[in-house]
């Protein structure tokens, strides 16, 4: 088999790859050195083994059989990433392509092209990532728990982990708290009974128990996002409202009357909740950038002081 025109691998790729000509062409009749400097060659398919940091878990039987039936009639037209175990020379894992490789496979392929490159294993973990991210093929838990292992088993920071997938750290950040979610809601969202809108919405709700009757009543009443958040905050304020009447007399007075000097001091509405174990929020609120500006001022003081 003739090399084939090498297709774009993706700017994450290119660049966690340390490549920065991952774009250019190979001529379609020269053979070329696997080792080479963008070099595609054909590996056999019996010495290629899926990455072992692989962040997807889930590739759809019937996406993979149409993939493995485009695959007889056209070929594989762009190559997979491997790298060389270190510990099996000779034997590769993938870095990127592993549902080309799996319906391959299915269609009885016997070689593929890729590209041959080196890698350590938090290098595999990220390359898989991005290449799932580019693709929009990672479910939310997926791309969590990929997120999970770099800062845990890397020692990255969401800052660091942000940066090497082109995400936002917030979004990495938010990502990753649904990992904490109870099992049922987990479920619920590799099920795409709801999505990752309504379980960040969960997320807000105290205790596993509140977070699952919230869930059966948004997959009953197939709530969207916005009708979830509002669902959420209502249970909340029902929550505050039902535990500052159980509170004593006194702690309520004394809450109230510390709302009271926070409004007169701040010159702005504010809302002090107390939940039964001490902890509670605060809430400030502004209506301009002015508001916020004295505000600001109020708390912190003046910059030079």
């Amino acid at each position: 088999m003739n090399p084939r025109r090498r297709h774009g691998l993706g700017r994450g790729l290119g660049a966690l790859l340390g490549r920065s000509d991952t774009h250019d062409d190979v001529g379609t009749d020269e053979q070329v050195d696997p080792e080479s400097v963008g070099g595609i060659s054909e590996v056999p398919i019996g010495e290629i083994e899926p990455n072992p940091h692989q962040p997807r878990t889930r590739f759809e039987p019937a996406s993979l059989v149409e993939l493995a039936t485009s695959i007889r009639e056209h070929g594989v037209i762009q190559p997979v990433i491997v790298a060389e175990r270190p510990d099996q020379p000779h034997r590769y894992w993938l870095i990127a392509g592993e549902r080309r490789w799996r319906a391959a496979r299915q269609a009885g392929l016997s070689v593929l092209p890729a590209v041959v490159r080196e890698a350590t294993s938090q290098q595999l973990l990220e390359l898989a990532l991005v290449e799932n991210l580019q693709r929009d093929d990672l479910g939310p838990l997926e791309e969590a728990a990929a997120y999970s292992v770099l800062i845990d088993q890397f020692s990255l920071t969401q800052a660091q982990v942000a940066y090497r997938v082109g995400k936002s750290r917030s979004a990495v950040a938010n990502a990753v708290r649904l990992l904490g979610l109870p099992t049922e809601v987990q479920a619920a969202l590799n099920d795409r009974m709801i999505s990752a809108g309504h379980a960040r919405a969960l997320l807000s709700l105290d205790g596993d128990e509140e977070k699952c009757r919230a869930l059966d009543q948004i997959v009953a009443r197939e709530l969207n996002v916005r009708q979830a958040e509002e669902l959420v905050r209502r249970w909340q304020d029902e929550s505050a409202v039902k535990e500052r009447e159980e509170e004593p007399s006194h702690l309520q007075a004394q809450l109230r009357y510390w709302e009271n000097r926070f409004r007169d001091r701040l010159s702005t509405k504010v809302n002090l909740d107390r939940k039964a174990d001490g902890s509670g929020r605060l809430v400030i609120h502004f209506y301009s950038d002015e508001d916020l500006e004295t505000i600001y001022r109020e708390i912190v003081g003046n910059e030079s002081d």
